[in-house]
């Protein structure tokens, strides 16, 4: 189906205007036909690439105090009446499996909080689970990766030691570690730590890197290390984040990620919008490579995950057109703009209107209304919050949810 469109973003550096690109879907009822979109910018899905999905709870689990690292934060959020309502619906425990008990709720809730941002890939940093994990999501979870929490705190939470976790990459696959989130000493050390075990690698994954030097972030330049940048969750927890234009001074490979709602920001359009606000000297090209090509590369995913094509777009994003520009309205989207989320030819999230060009069974899907705008979404995340809501006995609310 071919769809005309006010502007298609290829990528950062190729966007055409006023142009036709085709929808690929075996579900597609008339596959040869041809629609137009008023007011509409076609993208490639967006790339989340830090998560923590079971612990997209809310209100977030701080205080008015800023904290030296987020080490402590961990020990002492366990304690915030956030987390102690959340573990009434699961409590994680070590080994950590989150197929046990209600856990997969709370991951589903963590996905389609990333759905109803524009969001088909997310990497959920923790240990690696069963497939069975991977293959509930109607998204990409990412399941090719290994992890340490951090140097600080080891893997307390599961997997082999960092060292043995990267030479499981065999250099194939992203090693993932939170590394440098914090300011005080022992913070700034972890990155000399990370070089004496040779780990400084260009398939290593930072997440955070507040307290990196010049002269780190120089290092990690030159090794092709890629850095994950969660801004809000760091001034929210440490005051400070990453010397984002020293990465962009020495060509880092950075990436954007949402971090959980316990720290970090709602979705990643939320997210998007903060570091707009605060950092407004970053171009919004750069800053769409950062949830495109960028993600695409430090996740080793393959380069079609980036880019959109002229034919044969199985995943694909359409969002209405808010500003003249399509690299900054991104900045001035919410989730009711999205009129289309399709992933691997499957319509995942968007307006009730256009889930109508497919063959679809009606029972798989949540229909409501947003704005007075009939809207759609795979599966039921209705049924996931009324029995979260039955189990505290009390309706419970996610921000994050636009049907609520």
């Amino acid at each position: 189906m071919n769809v005309s469109i006010d502007a298609a973003v290829f990528s950062a550096e190729k966007i055409k205007k006023d142009i036709s690109i085709e929808l690929k879907s075996s579900l597609l009822d008339l596959a040869d036909s041809s629609i137009k979109l008023e007011n509409c910018f076609a993208y490639k899905p967006l790339i989340n690439c830090h998560e923590h999905l079971i612990g997209n709870w809310y209100p977030p689990a701080i205080d008015d105090d800023l904290y030296p690292n987020a080490h402590i934060w961990v020990s002492e959020m366990k304690d915030s009446q956030s987390v102690k309502e959340r573990d009434r619906i699961f409590k994680n425990s070590l080994p950590m499996n989150f197929m046990h008990g209600r856990g997969r709720l709370l991951a589903l809730l963590g996905a389609y909080k990333n759905i109803f941002s524009g969001v088909t890939v997310v990497q959920d940093h923790a240990p690696r689970q069963k497939s069975s994990y991977y293959t509930m999501f109607p998204i990409n979870v990412i399941r090719d990766y290994r992890q340490c929490h951090s140097l600080a705190l080891g893997n307390f939470w599961g997997d082999d030691d960092p060292v043995k976790e990267w030479q499981k990459t065999e250099g194939k696959e992203p090693f993932i570690v939170h590394l440098g989130e914090g300011l005080d000493k022992g913070t700034g050390r972890e990155f000399t730590i990370l070089k004496d075990l040779n780990l400084l690698q260009p398939n290593t994954l930072l997440i955070h890197g507040i307290s990196l030097t010049e002269q780190e972030i120089k290092e990690c330049a030159e090794t092709g290390t890629s850095i994950c940048w969660c801004a809000y969750s760091n001034l929210n927890l440490i005051g400070k984040t990453l010397n984002i234009d020293a990465c962009l001074k020495y060509g880092v490979n950075v990436v954007l990620g949402t971090d959980s709602t316990l720290s970090g920001s709602l979705n990643l359009l939320e997210e998007l919008r903060f570091i707009k606000s605060e950092f407004p000297q970053i171009e919004p090209a750069t800053l769409f490579n950062m949830i495109s090509r960028n993600a695409a590369k430090a996740l080793f995913l393959p380069e079609k995950s980036a880019d959109l094509s002229a034919k044969c777009n199985d995943s694909l994003l359409l969002i209405n057109a808010r500003q003249d520009d399509p690299l900054q309205n991104l900045f001035a989207i919410d989730s009711h703009d999205i009129r289309l989320l399709l992933y691997k030819g499957l319509p995942v999230y968007g307006s009730y209107d256009l889930l109508q060009l497919f063959n679809i069974n009606d029972e798989d899907y949540f229909f409501f209304s947003n704005l007075q705008e009939k809207r759609f979404v795979i599966g039921h995340p209705e049924k996931i919050m009324e029995e979260i809501s039955n189990v505290l006995g009390y309706p419970k609310k996610l921000p994050y949810l636009p049907f609520q």
